[in-house]
């Protein structure tokens, strides 16, 4: 869990602190008096905690707890080492399937944990202590490649989940909308998604950056828009793939880019990591969306929905799941490996302390508290 600070228009707004960490991984909420409309007070009673959260009899009193709590204080090498991010790129290296995604409120932080600050360019990058969870654990991974003596082959795919469709975020030209397919080896995957190789840090850091400058590919192509509540808000999810590959044997030559599944000579062990950037729950309301950016706010709720339906779901024991309805949405076609199958999954839940925030931020507490439940068979 990532408490991010008060922004200065909230500080100047009076927005009360809400959120406080206690320690060891535990956080408490409290609102003292009553919230106006449209500022958390129509929050319904919480559904059945784990064991380690429990909430009071006072309605806007209540305790979490989470594997690792990061107040507004914690910087980002904090999180990269304290949320178990660095062992998860080991295991991608051994040959698991490593999923991180971020989810909160829009404007709580999830794509600066993620990505670092917003304005980070190949001509201005981001300082070094600002650099979020991709950027290290890319550095990560390639610091443990040389450490094991590993002969590693390294591609990453670049996709966007946009009103339903999903787009190729790597792939040169104006997007367009590819078929997501199912089969019985593979499970849900994109057809005719676009797979680049890269042997260095500057390699992938250019993959993600090079937008910025010149558009053709990357993270500027991915769809956002300003409103009430945040000013560069994601209006997609985005999810970011390394593929990692044990080769056996001296250095081979990288081909140009291809679409993915990638002909493999012998590989002893695949791996892979992916980083998925949710896009912001919001309500319209609240964020003064209208026309395309209200279609655009219905899509990115309906499909948080189906993730949080399949969570609840996928929570309770074994012996009493029903159906886990991954085909709802996009987003869990797409995450139903990581969720129920045999990865390993990190979830980073964002949250504001602001008391204007508080009914996002109750709901965003509950929904990790029910994904810790969530046990998969690596």
């Amino acid at each position: 869990l990532r408490v991010r600070p008060l922004t200065c228009t909230e500080t100047r707004r009076g927005d009360r602190r809400v959120v406080h960490s206690l320690g060891d991984g535990t956080v408490h909420v409290r609102a003292t008096s009553p919230l106006g409309p449209g500022r958390g007070g129509s929050v319904s009673p919480p559904e059945p905690l784990p064991s380690r959260a429990q909430v009071s009899a006072a309605r806007h009193d209540a305790t979490f707890g989470f594997s690792a709590v990061f107040d507004a204080g914690a910087s980002q090498e904090a999180v990269f080492e304290g949320s178990g991010m660095r062992q998860l790129v080991e295991l991608a290296i051994d040959g698991f399937s490593c999923t991180v995604f971020a989810f909160g409120q829009t404007g709580s932080g999830k794509t600066y944990t993620l990505m670092g600050p917003l304005d980070q360019s190949e001509t201005q990058p981001a300082a070094p202590g600002l650099l979020g969870l991709m950027q290290r654990s890319f550095a990560c991974l390639l610091e443990q490649s040389q450490t094991r003596g590993s002969d590693l082959a390294l591609s990453a795919s670049y996709l966007e989940i946009y009103n339903e469709q999903v787009r190729d975020l790597l792939s040169p030209g104006p997007p367009c909308a590819l078929p997501l397919r199912w089969s019985k080896t593979r499970g849900f995957y994109v057809e005719n998604q676009l797979s680049v190789d890269f042997e260095s840090l500057e390699a992938i850091a250019h993959l993600l950056l090079q937008a910025l400058d010149t558009p053709p590919a990357g993270s500027q192509r991915r769809q956002t828009s300003a409103h009430a509540l945040n000013r560069h808000s994601s209006r997609s999810h985005a999810l970011l793939t390394i593929h990692v590959r044990s080769r056996a044997g001296g250095a081979e030559h990288h081909p140009p880019p291809t679409r993915i599944p990638q002909p493999s000579a012998c590989p002893s062990k695949q791996g892979t990591l992916c980083f998925v950037d949710l896009a912001g729950s919001e309500r319209v309301k609240e964020t003064g969306s209208s026309g395309e950016l209200s279609v655009e706010a219905n899509n990115i709720n309906r499909s948080l929905l189906a993730l949080g339906h399949c969570i609840s779901l996928l929570a309770k024991p074994r012996g009493k799941r029903t159906h886990i309805p991954y085909r709802d949405s996009k987003l869990t076609r797409l995450l139903a490996r990581s969720l129920g199958g045999s990865g390993v999954t990190l979830m980073v839940a964002c949250i504001s302390p602001s008391s204007r925030c508080l009914s996002e931020t109750l709901s965003t507490l509950h929904y990790a508290s029910r994904a810790r439940r969530v046990t998969t068979r690596p």
